[in-house]
């Protein structure tokens, strides 16, 4: 079951991220799909996004992909063969700007190569 799952997350991934691209909403920014939580009954989903900018972009970017929920629910259930098509949540991933600010921090402590 969890490899179906993993198949499920992923595939839902993959289309969202397509979609995102075609999106004309001007509030959402440069979001990236990071990844999606599938619920075993395939009734909701949880997809974690991050988004490139401040905290005020961030925000508008979701408000953006929460009006867009319906468009996004429509084209997985067109390009998806599923019996269910699952609901969307979308929440703000933090690992890429924790990831980003953990290689700052390694340069910083990291002897320099000046000399």
């Amino acid at each position: 079951m969890a490899d179906r799952m993993r198949r499920v997350n992923e595939s839902v991934r993959q289309v969202l991220a397509e979609a995102l691209v075609e999106l004309q909403d001007p509030r959402i920014g440069l979001v990236t799909v990071t990844g999606v939580e599938t619920s075993p009954d395939l009734r909701h989903a949880t997809v974690y996004v991050s988004v490139l900018g401040s905290e005020k972009k961030r925000a508008a970017s979701l408000r953006g992909l929460e009006a867009a929920h319906g468009l996004l629910q429509a084209r997985l259930g067109r390009e998806l063969r599923m019996k269910r098509t699952p609901q969307l949540v979308f929440e703000y991933d933090p690992s890429v700007e924790r990831g980003v600010r953990m290689t700052q921090l390694i340069d910083e402590l990291a002897p320099g190569d000046d000399d």
